[in-house]
């Protein structure tokens, strides 16, 4: 087994030493550095003294988007701008853009981490990598870029979109893995389908994406599609950007990197810390990064933690896929739905494609949810009642899933919008 660095397979008593460590170094430095901080500690009577070990994470305040926001942009900077060499942002399209920092040592950091992901798929400096993942204030393009670099492969620095260029590439430049959203990744596919290209006749033979929530089906999708190991890859801005968390060869949930990024999962509700098994809202607390070190961060991601080690040797705490998210869960009718759910029923289905769309109204003052989803082709020149059939088993399927009666449309290939970055799935009438 290949491991990074022995960071990776430490005991969980020389973990907690390190964490505990790092821990009370970070509050000491937000106290001082950082207002916000220092104010949310006082009010709960908190001193950097009274932070002990890993062990009293819990008391420390939480810090969310909004906080961010509030802030903009440099408000929540725990080290000065002269130390600082990289700031990405949010795009800011549902409101004030987030904006985070690196220093030098930030960015030593990320490599490592993305080298360390990078080589739990398998991939060395012997690969060819065509980044696809958008280059720019996105962390993604160039947080997976330099872990490349840093591990020694050659990167192909495409970018996102301009998909003949990336095909005409992939048979081109030999490349040998490939890294972009999974949506993505079979928009690529079936393209090269309707060029006449068979998608296995590359020389790809890892993917790894991330960047959206995916299912095992979707998964099985591409790596059948593309006939290569698809690995997932788990970050976000605020907590670093891609290479938070990784997937390994035993695919046994993701390995967090959690000598620098401590998580736990919290009740929504209650906002107390859960036990490992149970389901809940995923919290960062960083304590290695210098220009943005955010304490308890609610990234609203809902999934699992797992303290056990993991097959693969690892120690590294283990989350599950993420589900969805707290705050991009539909309630239809009381009922909590994620998109992920509808997914995972879809792509069982032989007759669709995997491109689908959730159409949510409020007609008579009750919320429904319409599910669009491709059919294949040929599908459509079928009789009728080959169509109902299809429908009717997905309503089926979402009904035993859900609880809750969904009206399934299925509609011609190649009529939902396509993304070069993140699939648009949600289309919500109730906010007009």
């Amino acid at each position: 087994m290949r491991y990074w660095q022995n960071e990776e397979i430490v005991s969980l008593d020389e973990k907690k030493a390190i964490q505990s460590e790092r821990l009370i170094k970070t509050v000491n430095r937000v106290y001082a550095n950082v207002p916000f901080y220092n104010k949310k500690m006082k009010e709960l009577g908190l001193e950097p003294g009274d932070i002990k070990s890993i062990d009293d994470l819990k008391y420390l305040p939480f810090t969310t988007k909004q906080d961010l926001r509030d802030h903009y942009p440099y408000g929540l900077f725990a080290a000065p701008m002269e130390e600082v060499v990289r700031i990405h942002a949010s795009s800011g399209t549902t409101g004030q853009p987030t904006v985070v920092g690196y220093t030098k040592n930030d960015i030593r950091m990320w490599e490592d981490m993305m080298a360390r992901c990078l080589s739990a798929y398998g991939v060395t400096k012997h690969d060819i990598i065509q980044n696809a993942y958008g280059y720019g204030l996105f962390t993604g393009g160039l947080g997976v870029h330099h872990g490349a670099e840093h591990l020694g492969a050659a990167v192909v620095p495409i970018s996102g979109g301009n998909t003949k260029k990336q095909i005409q590439l992939l048979q081109e430049f030999g490349s040998t893995v490939i890294t972009c959203t999974p949506s993505y990744a079979l928009y690529i596919g079936e393209t090269m389908k309707n060029m006449g290209i068979d998608p296995r006749s590359t020389n790809l033979r890892v993917g790894v994406f991330g960047a959206e929530p995916w299912t095992e089906e979707m998964r099985e999708q591409i790596e059948s599609l593309f006939g290569i190991d698809a690995m997932d890859i788990y970050g976000l801005s605020e907590v670093l950007g891609p290479g938070v968390a990784f997937d390994c060869q035993k695919r046994t949930g993701l390995h967090i990197n959690d000598d620098h990024f401590v998580p736990e999962v919290i009740d929504v509700d209650t906002l107390e810390p859960l036990a490992g098994g149970e389901s809940g809202e995923l919290v960062f607390t960083m304590i290695t990064k210098e220009a943005l070190p955010l304490l308890r961060y609610r990234t609203r991601d809902i999934t699992k933690l797992y303290t056990d080690k993991c097959e693969c040797g690892r120690t590294l705490v283990r989350m599950d896929k993420v589900t969805g998210r707290s705050d991009d869960m539909l309630i239809i009718r009381g009922v909590n739905v994620f998109p992920s759910q509808i997914e995972s029923i879809i792509l069982k289905v032989a007759e669709t494609a995997p491109h689908y769309v959730l159409i949510v109204d409020r007609i008579n003052n009750l919320d429904t949810l319409e599910v669009w989803v491709e059919a294949k082709e040929g599908l459509f020149s079928d009789a009728i009642k080959s169509l109902e059939k299809v429908e009717k088993h997905i309503t089926n399927e979402l009904f035993s899933l859900l609880g809750l009666h969904v009206k399934v449309k299925l509609v011609e290939p190649r009529t939902i919008e396509r993304s070069e970055g993140k699939a648009k799935r949600i289309i919500d009438k109730r906010k007009k």
